[in-house]
Order: structure tokens, then sequence, then C-alpha cells
């Protein structure tokens, strides 16, 4: 009895560190490869009109033509949606 024991602790024992891995939680999409930008000045460096989610529309004041050239990149946009300030699913837009 006794060596059964110790051998099924010696088994968990070695068993623990790959118990562990398999429960490491999955990447955030911040750490999968998506860069987070500071600021607008950052984002707009590497998408000079904008980020957008698919399907995203600018929303604009009565009379100014809306941006339209913005890249399309949903990953982008929810890992920066906090740089959207008017909530219309493109961050960062400008002309």
């Amino acid at each position: 009895m006794r060596r059964t024991l110790a051998t099924l602790t010696a088994s968990l024992v070695c068993l623990t560190p790959a118990a562990v891995a398999l429960a490491a939680p999955a990447p955030t999409t911040a750490s999968a490869g998506v860069k987070v930008y500071k600021n607008c000045t950052e984002l707009n460096k590497t998408y000079k009109h904008g980020v957008g989610k698919a399907g995203a529309r600018d929303k604009t004041r009565s009379g100014t033509k809306p941006v339209t050239n913005f890249r399309i990149n949903t990953k982008v946009y929810n890992a920066n949606k906090k740089h959207d300030r008017d909530k219309d699913g493109v961050a960062c837009e400008k002309r």
C-alpha cells in the first residue's frame, strides 16, 4: 500500500507542470500580436486615416464628407476602441 501511494504521489508531482501548462489562460487580444497604441498620433503613423471594424461608417456633422479611406481591421480596432471618441466604429479617423 505504501509503495502504491508513493508511486501515485511521485506521478502527480511529475504531472503538475504539464497540468499547469494546459490550464494556462489563452492569450488576450493585446498579447496575440495586435498592437495597442498609446494615442491617435501613434496609431495614425501606421494607419494614416484610422482603423475601423467591418461595416463601420464615419459619423460626421452635417455638411462634411465622411472619411472612407480608413483601414478595416476589426482586431486592431477592438484593441484600440478607446480611441473611437464618437463611437462610430472608426478609431482615430482623419482625412
